[in-house]
């Protein structure tokens, strides 16, 4: 079901076709865009799938010497997908890439993630580090070592937090001295380092952040490093792994402790692991960000394909057992019915659906943003920059916290069942629930929304998403019928995002504006999905049969049950509440 909804979002609606007729797209077609869709079919279902379950069951293994090992299926579904080519699909041919389009290639991941979350993980990380190593290193460290990761014999991380810091990424204490040779030694240590160390691959590429002695205090004196786990003449960087976290879900993927410059004067001379500054000195957040925005429509992916697997696993359960009988029935005799055949039941699987469909779309929505930003010009470019740098903390949070409940509706309609590891929605519930914090909690997406993208340059990213959804808004009310109903109740819940927006983007007490964000998030995801939702049904207006019906009764449901749950979320927000501000945390 996931490829199709894929070919129906690909083809029917974003029309991704097109993208060909652009210059960096010009060797593609569908053709070439259904061989990548088939081969991540072919890779999930047989090198990932099959030790989703194992690799839960047997996590990553911290050994004495401080070497992290994980299963063998792992190392084999890794290396099966580098093989294929598809690490080095996005990037340009002289890197041995074919500039995938990165809503082709988001939908290919997507398809490997819905197998197996952890073991996808090492593979999406990889390619946000990457994708920020081509934009920022120099021709040596694209040679050195952008070029191995590409061919899948390097994999890559990201290293921000620190234990006494977590999110807060001004108070980073990890330091990096300027050797003579032109080098760094970077010393600290990093928390919740995921895929920090494993024996999939020779060699690990950290990018560190880190502040070279005599910076300023705060993120302004942040700089970037590259500190690879084994050096370019075949030695040991001063990189310890000091612990392994032991996680609730996503156990596959190893999540570390590591310890910079940690290794003693015996073993490492000068102290410190050897970095490697990319781009200028003290620009190290403004480069992570470009990692950290494509992890987070990587991350917003991730919970939308756990949520598919969960979505599956209950439809596929609902349908195959039988429990109970139908309302007004009362002949104890009678046979039992299919577990879907009772309404409750499938309100919970229309609910999964609407969810997990309105999720992909907004994910691939901003993936066609960024394939726009990186093949089109001026005012078209311009207005995909802007659109996108808005959605991204949507297409991160949304997805986290929607289709981490569509996985809790997936255990429900499995009743008892679903609470115990015979079945795999239990795993999807726990892998999706990391979800909601790494790469930024919703918190830190919330005010990154309401603080900065919904203010940015006097609002024009504001006006942009306002403007877009009108246009959709306009069109479904050209359809007439139940897509003009859609679209009258959207226009009266973008009128009321609007409103109180400008009230909360108004008013001088950034505290009070703050202390309500994560709340404005989460009315305004409902708001955006709901356009997803409007799109897809004006996508297959024309369209007849199971699957189009099926469209159009998750955007039913969306409408009159999700949206409406806004209003009293802006209601809310426009009186700029303070009771989160006046608690006394005494009364807690």
């Amino acid at each position: 079901m996931m490829r199709r909804d894929l070919e129906f979002l690909l083809y029917d609606w974003l029309d991704v076709e097109q993208l060909a007729a652009r210059p960096r797209f010009a060797e593609h077609s569908r053709d070439t865009f259904d061989a990548v869709l088939d081969l991540s079919e072919a890779l999930a279902a047989t090198y990932f799938a099959p030790h989703n379950k194992k690799g839960d069951r047997e996590p990553p293994v911290l050994h004495p010497d401080g070497t992290v090992t994980v299963i063998d299926e792992a190392k084999t579904a890794v290396k099966a997908y580098a093989s294929s080519g598809l690490i080095a699909a996005p990037f340009a041919p002289e890197l041995g890439g074919m500039h995938l389009p990165s809503c082709l290639g988001r939908s290919a991941m997507a398809l490997i993630q819905a197998a197996n979350p952890s073991t996808s993980s090492y593979l999406l990380l990889t390619a946000a580090n990457a994708a920020l190593l081509a934009e920022y290193a120099s021709a040596e460290q694209i040679e050195t070592w952008l070029a191995p990761i590409v061919e899948g014999r390097y994999l890559g991380t990201m290293c921000l937090s620190e234990p006494q810091a977590g999110s807060s990424l001004a108070d980073i204490t990890t330091r990096a001295e300027p050797c003579p040779d032109g080098t760094y030694r970077l010393i600290g240590t990093k928390m919740w380092i995921s895929a920090g160390d494993h024996d999939i691959t020779e060699n690990i590429v950290h990018l560190v952040l880190a502040r070279i002695t005599g910076a300023p205090a705060g993120t302004r004196g942040l700089s970037l490093f590259i500190v690879p786990k084994v050096l370019p003449d075949g030695t040991r960087n001063d990189v310890m792994v000091t612990g392994l976290n032991h996680k609730m879900g996503n156990r596959g993927t190893s999540n570390t402790v590591l310890n910079f410059g940690e290794g003693g004067d015996d073993q490492f001379e000068p102290r410190g692991a050897v970095g490697y500054l990319v781009g200028e000195p003290n620009q190290g957040l403004a480069q992570m960000f470009h990692m950290m925005n494509d992890a987070r429509i990587g991350v917003g992916f991730l919970a939308t394909a756990i949520g598919a697997a969960g979505y599956q696993s209950a439809l596929r359960y609902a349908r195959e057992r039988t429990q109970g009988r139908p309302i007004g029935v009362k002949d104890v005799t009678a046979a039992p019915v299919a577990l879907i055949d009772h309404a409750d039941v499938r309100r919970m699987l229309l609910a999964q659906k609407s969810y997990v469909e309105g999720a992909l779309a907004l994910c691939l929505y901003c993936a066609k943003l960024s394939d726009d930003v990186h093949s089109s010009e001026g005012e078209y470019r311009e207005h995909a920059s802007q659109l996108l740098d808005v959605l991204t903390p949507i297409a991160k949070s949304w997805p986290a916290q929607w289709c981490l409940e569509a996985n809790n509706l997936a255990i429900q309609v499995h009743g008892g069942y679903g609470y115990t590891t015979d079945f795999d929605v239990e795993q999807c519930y726990r892998d999706n629930r990391l979800n909601a914090i790494h790469e930024g909690t919703h918190g830190i997406q919330a005010q990154d929304l309401l603080g900065r993208k919904m203010v940015m340059g006097g609002g024009i990213g504001a006006r942009r998403l306002f403007d877009t959804i009108q246009q959709t808004i306009d069109s479904g009310r050209r359809h007439g019928g139940e897509l003009a109903r859609h679209a009258g109740n959207l226009d009266r819940a973008v009128a009321r995002m609007r409103s109180v927006t400008e009230v909360l983007t108004a008013t001088d007490d950034v505290t009070v504006r703050m202390a309500n964000a994560s709340l404005y998030l989460e009315a305004v995801g409902h708001v955006v999905v709901s356009w997803m939702w409007l799109e897809q049904v004006i996508a297959a207006a024309a369209v007849t049969g199971v699957f189009a019906d099926g469209k159009r009764a998750a955007a039913r449901y969306f409408f009159a049950y999700e949206l409406p749950k806004t209003a009293s979320q802006f209601d809310v927000l426009a009186t700029l509440d303070r009771t989160l501000i006046d608690l006394d945390p005494a009364q807690l």
